[in-house]
């Protein structure tokens, strides 16, 4: 890793640790909306990378790989509080499938099917589970949930940098955690799948895809429109 005068040798560093860049974006885009792109926040961390290797003392006593999860992470979130990464249309649509969700639960008196939620909402089933893949990245709590401010600065640094954040986690009145395990009880036997491998096992969605024999967006879809119907579950909360 060091050149003949014994300086580091960027050009293997950055080969043999782009492999950790393309896993913290993956791990990092599984909690994001659909508009954001997976190969934008590889070239981010990549320049992370690149500036940890600029800045890297070893007499710091600190290992490089734990150095450059520091600025490769950084430099993600700094990317994406540059941009409109949950934007409040993506926060309406979301609001739209809730408000269906829950018209539909009071005219039946049980958890709609995915063909009765987009009927309510007057569209076809594909373009209901497109939308729901479009939706990506919705949380249980919103800060505006909570506050009724509509910003929230520090949402990236508590649902996205953390690798064990989740937002069940965020969920502290520990009633509210009671009604949480209820609802998911009750959701359809294949979105419980979804929800438990992916918070509980920490599986992300190829894993689960696999598991289920579906596509990744598959899972993706059910993913929202779980978060959808525990939304609803919750909202006296």
């Amino acid at each position: 890793m060091y050149t003949p005068k014994g300086r580091l040798d960027n050009n293997t560093l950055i080969k043999q640790y782009s492999p950790l860049v393309r896993r913290l974006a993956h791990q990092m885009i599984a909690k994001l909306p659909a508009n954001v792109e997976l190969d934008d926040l590889i070239q981010v961390g990549l320049i992370g990378l690149t500036d940890a290797l600029s800045r890297f003392d070893a007499e710091q006593g600190v290992q490089f790989e734990t150095f450059a999860t520091q600025r490769i992470r950084g430099a993600m979130l700094d990317e994406l509080r540059g941009g409109d990464w949950m934007s409040r249309g993506t926060r309406r649509q979301q609001r739209e499938i809730e408000s269906a969700v829950h018209k539909v639960e009071q005219k039946l008196g049980r958890a709609p099917r995915e063909d009765e939620i987009a009927a309510e909402m007057g569209l076809p089933l594909a373009e209901y589970q497109d939308l729901l893949g479009k939706v990506r990245g919705t949380q249980l709590v919103y800060l505006e949930d909570m506050s009724g401010d509509d910003g929230d600065n520090d949402y990236l640094d508590r649902h996205v940098a953390d690798d064990n954040a989740n937002p069940v986690a965020q969920l502290q009145d520990h009633r509210m955690r009671e009604a949480l395990v209820a609802a998911i009880k009750n959701l359809p036997e294949r979105e419980q799948f979804v929800m438990s491998m992916y918070y509980e096992h920490d599986m992300n969605l190829k894993e689960i895809a696999a598991v289920l024999k579906v596509t990744e967006s598959r899972v993706c879809q059910l993913h929202s429109q779980s978060i959808a119907r525990l939304r609803v579950k919750l909202r006296d909360w």
